[in-house]
């Protein structure tokens, strides 16, 4: 393979984006099999580009968020150039990482219109009005511009071995011999995302309830460690049913654990669109934010909002201090769709 035969995706900075971005890299794969694909990504969705078949390598960014940083990007861009791209796919919409690949004079840079990057960007896609979701969004930048994308796109996908989900099991204490299921109750955005703790302990109850031998595993990053202890303390369920595992994994532990789940319930955050690239069966609860931007796409795949009029608000934190969206959604609706899959297991 000549050095010429690469190509280069600049990754999302989010979880989830970087999941729903995998079918891209499947288009350019079956479109230049001969190629090598590199990604450049920040280091928390490292664990993710992990577990995607087609990324042949995958390079952490220096960056810190937010900043520009100029000095490091010129010198990540001169590492860059000696490796020889011959196209870069820009996945961020900022100006800051579509300088990367034009200061390393790759020849062919794609990517959407973003903050005021003509000349940086030679391949300019521009979004429709609404808003495409985001799987589509980032598929359509293997095509050209003007160019449809072919019929159904094949949902995210990540591999997991099974060693790797024995092992962390075993380092956690979780038994492969009972049934997992798996709660999700943060969500990095905002608090606007997150359906109370409290709803999430009544139904913590009720799924132990009804699975004989069930573990439930709290999952999050250290941010929801106090959310996930809320959860615990008003499960009210004796005998270590509810494990708080919120701080205590790795991204790469949590994927693992995740591939083993029965089923897994969870805001709109990255676990969500983790689990369903896992093809684990979901139920996703939205309130802020748009089921038809980023749902879930696993074979078995239950999408709950309320769709009241003030939301999707797309906020952080509710706008109007009630949080409707989230409150209102009861124990028994969601119950109801995460019961059928219990039963089914």
């Amino acid at each position: 393979m000549s050095s010429q035969d690469r190509t280069l995706v600049i990754s999302p900075n989010w979880i989830g984006d970087a999941v729903m971005a995998q079918p891209l890299l499947r288009l350019l794969k079956q479109a230049h099999p001969e190629r090598a694909i590199d990604v450049l990504a920040p280091p928390q969705v490292v664990p993710v580009w992990k577990r995607i078949r087609e990324a042949d390598q995958i390079m952490e960014t220096p960056f810190r968020h937010r900043a520009l940083q100029l000095g490091e990007r010129l010198r990540t861009a001169q590492q860059l150039r000696k490796r020889g791209y011959r196209d870069a796919y820009v996945l961020p919409n900022t100006l800051k990482y579509a300088l990367i690949p034009w200061l390393a004079r790759i020849p062919r840079r794609v990517g959407y219109k973003g903050e005021m990057r003509y000349g940086m960007v030679n391949v300019m896609h521009f979004d429709d009005s609404p808003p495409r979701p985001m799987v589509p969004f980032y598929a359509a930048l293997a095509r050209e511009p003007e160019l449809p994308l072919p019929g159904q796109l094949a949902r995210p996908s990540l591999v997991v071995a099974g060693e790797e989900t024995e092992a962390v099991a075993r380092h956690l204490g979780i038994a492969l011999d009972r049934p997992l299921v798996a709660f999700a109750p943060g969500a990095e955005f905002g608090i606007a995302k997150r359906w109370p703790p409290a709803h999430y302990a009544q139904l913590a109850a009720r799924v132990a309830d009804t699975v004989p031998n069930v573990q439930i595993a709290l999952m999050g990053s250290a941010n929801d460690a106090e959310t996930c202890e809320q959860v615990l303390a008003q499960a009210g369920i004796a005998g270590g049913v509810v494990r708080n595992l919120a701080g205590q994994t790795s991204l790469d532990d949590a994927i693992a654990l995740l591939a083993q789940a029965r089923a897994v319930v969870s805001n709109d955050s990255g676990l969500l669109h983790i689990a369903s690239a896992l093809n684990r069966p979901v139920v996703a609860l939205y309130g802020s934010t748009d089921p038809n931007y980023a749902p879930p796409l696993s074979e078995i795949a239950r999408t709950i909002s309320l769709r009241l009029e003030c939301s999707p608000c797309r906020q952080r934190e509710c706008p109007l201090g009630h949080h409707d969206c989230m409150n209102k959604m009861s124990v028994d609706r969601v119950w109801s769709e995460l019961l059928p899959i219990l039963n089914r297991a």
